[in-house]
């Protein structure tokens, strides 16, 4: 048998600002998850996503400790067109999030910006140009 990729976890600080950013992103996650203490949702072709508190992660890994210094992982959500990049980052900004780098056109053929999730990640948004 050999492995496949199944699950993409994330580990939040705030189950309920994480949720309500990544609802922002299009994910549909149901009001009541923003109180639990693990929350699943499965992606288009099968892949999930799973966001865990720090409490929930300390219950089965007690050494578990809040990772320091840079990101330590990052998601990219492709857009549909430039202007979608340009939208979703002025959407999650005037939300409150913190933009990391404001859209531009990267060298590589894409509009590109990324915005900080609750947690300080890096969430990138792109486009081809």
């Amino acid at each position: 048998m050999t492995p496949r990729l199944d699950m993409i976890g994330l580990v939040v600080s705030d189950m309920a600002a994480s949720l309500s950013f990544y609802r922002r992103l299009g994910f549909t996650l149901p009001p009541d998850a923003d109180a639990q203490p693990h929350v699943e949702a499965e992606l288009p072709g099968g892949l999930r996503i799973a966001w865990d508190t720090e409490d929930t992660v300390r219950s089965f890994d007690p050494s578990w400790t809040r990772p320091t210094g840079g990101d330590r992982r990052e998601l990219a959500f492709r857009c549909d067109s430039p202007a979608e990049v340009d939208a979703l980052y002025a959407e999650l900004t005037d939300a409150g999030h913190p933009g990391h780098l404001k859209p531009w056109d990267a060298f590589w053929g894409q509009r590109y910006a990324v915005v900080l999730d609750p947690d300080g990640c890096g969430v990138s948004l792109f486009a081809a140009l």
